[in-house]
């Protein structure tokens, strides 16, 4: 059995939502590798991954094959950055902050080298994880 209170989510330390549902609970764990976490969702409804209960933990949320986002979670294991794809522009983007772009100017920044890294490391390892 999983502990899902470990997807985090706004009060993931109680493992209750506002609404009052456990944590996590609109995510199923896929695969893990190191301190990466890969997710998908389970349903159309989902909170976004906000908080956990992993120092330094880093989520994956994936469709199917694909990779959707990218969640860093930094001090207070508090989400701080998340890289996603934009389907309409056919890009990758970061958003900044923990409620998505309180510390950019701009509401979708470019990737930054390490972004970049981390990107190539993600697909790496979601491409090899059957191997």
């Amino acid at each position: 059995m999983v502990n899902l209170q470990f997807f985090g989510g706004r009060g993931s330390s109680s493992g209750i939502s506002n609404k009052g549902k456990a944590y996590g609970s609109q995510y199923k764990p896929v695969f893990e590798y190191e301190n990466i976490k890969f997710v998908t969702n389970i349903g159309k409804n989902y909170e976004p991954l906000m908080e956990t209960m992993t120092n330094g933990r880093i989520y994956v949320q994936v469709g199917g094959e694909d990779i959707i986002r990218i969640v860093q979670m930094g001090e207070e294991n508090k989400r701080n950055k998340v890289i996603e794809f934009d389907k309409k522009n056919k890009q990758w983007h970061v958003h900044h902050g923990y409620l998505h772009s309180e510390n950019s100017e701009k509401l979708h920044d470019p990737l930054s080298a390490d972004d970049e890294k981390l990107l190539e490391k993600v697909k790496k390892i979601w491409h090899n994880r059957g191997r």
